[in-house]
């Protein structure tokens, strides 16, 4: 039998290998189907996204209000700056725009996100003064740092060179993305602003950050396959953590366990089983937010495969 080729595009990081390890190692039985893996940095997904050059990818949240024509989110496989599912309360069928609003309450033990560091200790108001290198203009973590600042003086580059930049004062301060995020200390960085915990106080939402998405023009039956291909990877990952760590350990670009461990856990949990109403919720709202700011096009609906 002659399988259908799907080229599946994630980042080549410790969360995204270990998401994917089951199809990465043949654990799971793809049927008809033949996954091809693409590992790029998240904003050249985000730009091949553009071009609908893939046909599952990972991509930024930020970056779906620009390809929603082409691309529809999956179910599973977001990152979401929350340790925790947030528990919500609602009175009433209808969920009214802000998520502030009385009939929501929340319960979240740790809401964490990409950091803007610098070489010295900085208070936050000097970073409207301050070039700040970021890993990508389409990242939600750009997103975050536009809306939480306003207007960004920025310089983009790698997002795993973005710490030894910093570091060497060739740019005022950083904007961190995957590992960076846990080992900026060792590094000798200070933290500035966390944008997940900025987020979270200002919605009692989770920041979403990362989402998996689908062409919009493959067969349903095919979308529908590969949703549930997906969902049993991580499924078989979170079941074999200790094999999916070893396997994750060797895109974590000299990470050891117990940090992998760490890394891996914040952004691989039941968030990205599914989004759930919170987690949706979250994605509505994060890009409200960037059309209200006019930073991103506006998104009509949100279909989820």
């Amino acid at each position: 039998m002659i399988k259908q080729r799907i080229q599946l595009g994630h980042s080549p990081d410790p969360d995204d290998a270990f998401m994917f390890y089951a199809l990465a190692k043949g654990k799971l039985d793809t049927g008809p189907y033949e996954i091809i893996h693409i590992h790029r940095d998240i904003q050249t997904l985000n730009d091949w996204a553009k071009e609908g050059k893939l046909d599952v990818t990972a991509i930024s949240v930020h970056a779906y209000a620009h390809v929603q024509k082409l691309y529809a989110l999956m179910t599973c496989g977001a990152s979401m700056g929350a340790t925790h599912l947030a528990t919500y309360e609602k009175e009433g069928t209808n969920m009214p725009l802000s998520p502030l609003s009385a009939s929501f309450s929340v319960n979240m033990s740790k809401a964490h996100g990409p950091l803007v560091v610098a070489n010295r200790p900085m208070r936050i108001e000097e970073l409207s003064h301050a070039v700040i290198a970021v890993p990508g203009t389409l990242t939600s973590a750009f997103l975050a740092l536009q809306l939480a600042l306003g207007g960004v003086d920025y310089l983009v580059m790698m997002f795993d060179e973005i710490p030894q930049a910093v570091k060497a004062g060739k740019t005022d301060a950083g904007l961190l993305i995957h590992e960076s995020q846990i080992t900026y200390e060792q590094e000798g960085l200070y933290l500035v602003i966390d944008l997940g915990q900025w987020w979270f106080e200002q919605t009692h939402l989770p920041l979403p950050l990362g989402c998996n998405v689908i062409r919009r023009d493959l067969p349903l039956n095919v979308q529908q396959d590969l949703g549930r291909l997906m969902r049993a990877s991580i499924d078989y990952s979170l079941a074999h953590r200790d094999e999916a760590l070893a396997y994750a350990m060797e895109f974590g670009r000299g990470l050891e366990q117990k940090m992998a461990d760490i890394f891996v856990g914040m952004y691989v949990n039941e968030w990205t089983l599914d989004y759930g109403p919170a987690g949706r919720r979250a994605v509505t709202e994060l890009l409200h937010r960037g059309h209200q700011a006019g930073l991103t096009p506006k998104v009509e609906e949100l279909v989820f495969i």
